[in-house]
């Protein structure tokens, strides 16, 4: 029996858990504010400390995992994801449930570079891992899905007090069966020639700089762009430049390091990332500007706001479960043209989506989205790992994660000031419909970038097999 499938469930379990943790939080913030007396800025840095010690650990924990084993590194961040996230559950304050949310972004942050890592090293060919990596999108749709799904559900709860609670301690039988198949199936990988030994100081300073550079996105994002975010990032790109010397200082003098910038010498890489860049400015931009859209301005309430982007997690998933076979078939025409149909999609809601739109043409266009999201979103990690040496591996996909983070900060901030330009002080429904349709113009650029960077993408990396 071929245990490959079953070991990438397993893996698969992890990633789950990161990204169901990002949006089951969101539904229950009314609940967790009443219950803890919490005020609003308290109640953003328990959705935001998640984020942030997520983005400022995924380079060390991809490391990590290169130097010590990614079946060990994984299993750690699961102990400590469970952990933590009992911690959360049994909170009795905002600031307990402020420091075990950051702990929680850590713990995910130790295990999300491996999932890439293993998934490189078990599926080497590229029909395998192309399936592979469709399953990988399936586990991102579905924690999206199931995130606020469970979110709602364990929030209306009446048997007991405090139902949220429940939210963070499904996490613990999750882990534990995780935990127990890891350690029964998974076969430990690790830099085995690398006696360097790991680089203590250079963690300290990337996580510094990158948690500066997220806590001061994230400022923006509630507060909008003040003096004390813009020292704070002022402040993070001295400390990240800073750190690139003397990463490089050390890879010259051969002393331990975190990142190995040979990484960048591959040109697939480099367009992977640049590719990923765009897409999740655009993603997570988008998300954010349609829940304000639906509810403040066209007046649809949380609960059918809910269950209309739920139907683009729906569509994500049945995208993901056949894009892998025609990315195999016809290749990077198959990205090109799911690229195109998001732009066609958003175009579309640009016109349609007003006060008089049907309730059944949200959902429709919203779970086409999802099917244009699904379609491209699994080969972006494949296009920037694909050919890298497995010594590469951990540190590859830690850098593409923290990318991916920034980038989805960056699009909420910078889309959103947009979205707000034009919606003014004493918004009307016109302005509110201007606003929406200038931050999905900006989303769409981002997707003509997207497209640029796919279509230099070598040949080799995007295949068409032929049957």
């Amino acid at each position: 029996m071929n245990y490959k499938y079953l070991k990438l469930i397993v893996i698969l379990s992890g990633q789950l858990l990161t990204i169901m943790d990002i949006f089951i939080i969101n539904v229950s913030i009314p609940s967790i504010q009443k219950d803890f007396h919490a005020s609003n800025g308290e109640m953003q840095l328990m959705i935001a400390s998640y984020l942030i010690g997520f983005a400022s650990f995924l380079i060390t924990g991809g490391r990590l995992g290169d130097l010590y084993g990614r079946k060990k590194i994984f299993m750690a961040g699961l102990v400590f994801f469970m952990l933590s996230s009992a911690a959360c559950g049994i909170s009795s304050g905002s600031a307990l449930l402020v420091i075990s949310r950051f702990i929680q972004g850590i713990s995910a942050a130790l295990m999300s570079p491996q999932v890439l890592s293993m998934i490189q090293i078990l599926f080497t060919g590229h029909e395998e891992r192309t399936k592979a990596m469709g399953w990988y999108g399936i586990t991102i749709g579905a924690g999206t899905v199931l995130g606020q799904f469970l979110g709602g559900y364990f929030s209306s709860i009446t048997v007991m007090e405090e139902s949220w609670r429940l939210i963070f301690l499904i996490n613990i039988p999750v882990c534990l069966l995780a935990l127990f198949f890891s350690e029964r199936i998974i076969r430990e990988s690790k830099i085995l020639s690398d006696k360097k030994g790991f680089d203590l100081f250079g963690v300290f300073v990337l996580a510094a700089g990158l948690f500066c550079f997220t806590y001061a996105l994230t400022l923006s994002e509630h507060q909008g762009i003040q003096t004390e975010s813009m020292v704070l990032i002022m402040v993070s790109i001295a400390i990240l430049m800073y750190f690139i010397r003397n990463q490089k200082m050390r890879l010259r003098k051969g002393k331990p390091y975190l990142i190995d910038f040979t990484l960048f010498a591959y040109k697939n890489f480099n367009l992977g990332i640049l590719a990923v860049s765009f897409f999740f400015i655009m993603l997570d931009s988008y998300f954010y500007i349609l829940s304000i859209f639906f509810q403040d301005g066209l007046k649809i309430g949380p609960l059918d706001s809910g269950e209309i982007i739920v139907f683009q997690g729906l569509g994500f998933i049945l995208a993901s479960l056949f894009s892998a076979k025609l990315i195999l078939k016809y290749g990077r025409k198959f990205l090109i043209i799911g690229l195109g149909f998001i732009i066609l999609i958003l175009s579309m809601q640009i016109l349609v989506f007003c006060f008089e739109t049907p309730f059944f043409v949200l959902c429709l266009l919203l779970f086409f989205h999802g099917i244009g999201v699904g379609s491209i979103i699994p080969s972006l990690a494949n296009i920037a790992l694909s050919g890298l040496p497995e010594t590469l591996a951990g540190n590859a996909s830690g850098v593409y994660n923290t990318f991916q983070q920034a980038a989805a900060i960056v699009g909420i901030i910078a889309v959103g000031s947009i979205f707000y330009y034009f919606i003014g002080t004493k918004p009307s429904p016109e302005q509110y419909h201007t606003a929406f349709s200038m931050a999905l113009a900006v989303n769409i650029l981002c997707l003509f970038a997207v497209m640029f960077s796919i279509s230099k993408v070598p040949d080799h990396v995007l295949p068409c097999i032929t049957r």
